[in-house]
């Protein structure tokens, strides 16, 4: 295949060519899916919000996140859940959490059921907020939790005594009464400022305890994959498969296709290439049995890789390509012969060219016919598995007729030494090509002038037998 086969007229050859077989496979993907979702049973995913007051950096708040998933706060949430078989690390496949915009913690959970869904959410969450609470220091215990207002309330109560003190002292009558009251009001200024200094290094301080922001929500519905979505990706993906394996098959394809290249592996010359009129069976081998009912019904028994078939003449200029090939069989050959046209099996459009050669050459009119005119043409078909040609009778030489694209290299090898087998020198090679006959107001005249010659290849073909 050559740089055609990446192009998207390629791909909708395929699929025209092909349909029944991408059809069959994309249902069959979709089958592959349907099965995958049995296996999987569905999920609910859902999710509950806790926000965070205060100021938090973005490596705080990822970390904050991190906790959410802990083995701590997943151990604590199972063991609350009390589901049989759950433990802490099952829930870490199911329990996810990221931090959003606005200091928010999302926390998801994911069960088998909606209701589920929504506990596990609900419970990870009640756990995490309890946890993230004793870090920061906002505790239930008394004792931490009564610390600093006590010590506020000492600071509050000695404040007060120094107030006494001052007052109890000399009124500034004596130096001493004077230097007194100037120590103890220093002494409440210090006091001031250390309590100052312990409130803003208090943690939980400028950040107040963590804020659920209310219960998870019902899920929407499943979480991805759902059923309907691996029943649509089997389909797509065997599709699209399919047609990528049409492309590297072509590829790889050694089917030669080229001029040079056939008359190279027929060890021959070219002598010409002719039109054959396209017909749906000249795509579609004759084949009996199941396994060529099967390939009809899937389309498989058409070629797909072929070029759509060009547009020609009449039927006129058709027949003067025939003639031509006769005319230069006949100057290459120094006397007339009788020659054997040798056409490989199954190849239906070399066939029907065969025998419109045959015909155009028994045909022969003209004045050169009474002393060395046309040679003698006797059409045979040729197995390209097990290739045998008849021995050498009457006929002297092979005529080789293929298509292009057809064969590879080395079955018409097989022919040409079948051939040479036989006795049988390969005096030219003549390449046919399907295309497309353009109606004109004269083809009922040139049809009904066409068909003695067809008949007579077929009755070539059959002498042939």
């Amino acid at each position: 295949m050559s740089e055609d086969a990446i192009r998207l007229v390629t791909i909708g050859r395929i699929i025209r060519r092909r349909w029944r077989l991408l059809t069959i496979l994309a249902l069959l993907g979709a089958l592959v899916g349907y099965g995958t979702s049995l296996l999987f049973p569905p999920r609910y995913t859902t999710s509950a919000s806790v926000l965070l007051p205060g100021a938090w950096e973005e490596r705080e708040l990822l970390t904050q996140a991190e906790i959410a998933t802990s083995s701590v706060v997943l151990d604590r949430a199972a063991a609350s859940l009390g589901w049989s078989g759950v433990g802490g690390g099952e829930l870490r496949d199911r329990v996810s959490a990221r931090a959003a915009e606005g200091n928010i913690i999302k926390i998801s959970g994911t069960a088998e059921t909606p209701e589920r869904a929504q506990l596990l959410s609900d419970q990870v969450v009640q756990q995490f907020v309890s946890f993230a609470a004793r870090l920061v220091g906002d505790d239930t215990d008394a004792d931490a939790a009564t610390g600093p207002e006590a010590l506020r309330q000492m600071v509050v109560k000695t404040s007060r005594r120094i107030t006494e003190l001052a007052d109890a002292a000399d009124p500034g009558r004596t130096v001493e009464g004077v230097q007194a009251r100037t120590e103890l009001e220093k002494l409440r200024t210090t006091l001031q400022e250390a309590m100052k200094k312990l409130d803003d290094a208090d943690p939980a301080a400028d950040r107040a305890s963590l804020v659920v922001m209310g219960p998870a929500a019902p899920p929407d519905g499943e979480a991805p994959p759902t059923r309907t979505q691996l029943i649509v990706g089997g389909a797509l993906l065997f599709f699209v498969f399919a047609v990528i394996g049409h492309l590297a098959a072509a590829r790889a394809g050694r089917r030669l296709r080229t001029e040079p290249e056939i008359a190279a592996a027929l060890g021959s010359t070219l002598l010409g290439t002719v039109d054959v009129p396209g017909e749906r069976r000249a795509y579609r081998p004759e084949g009996r049995g199941a396994r060529a009912r099967i390939r009809r019904l899937l389309g498989t028994d058409v070629r797909w890789d072929l070029p759509v078939p060009r547009t020609s003449g009449d039927e006129a200029g058709r027949q003067i390509r025939y003639r031509r090939v006769c005319t230069r069989l006949r100057d290459q050959l120094p006397t007339s012969r009788r020659l054997l046209v040798v056409v490989p099996d199954g190849d239906e459009t070399a066939r029907r060219a065969a025998g419109q050669l045959v015909a155009e050459a028994g045909s022969d009119t003209s004045p050169a016919a009474a002393g060395g005119g046309f040679p003698a043409l006797r059409m045979v078909g040729v197995s390209v598995s097990q290739p045998m040609v008849p021995d050498r009778g009457e006929e002297s030489g092979a005529l080789v007729v293929v298509s292009a694209g057809s064969w590879t290299a080395g079955e018409l090898a097989g022919v040409a030494e079948a051939c040479a087998d036989a006795k049988h020198e390969v005096v030219g090679i003549v390449l046919a090509g399907t295309v497309r006959a353009r109606p004109t107001r004269s083809a009922g005249h040139r049809r009904g002038a066409a068909a003695p010659a067809l008949a007579v290849g077929d009755g070539a073909t059959g002498g042939s037998g």
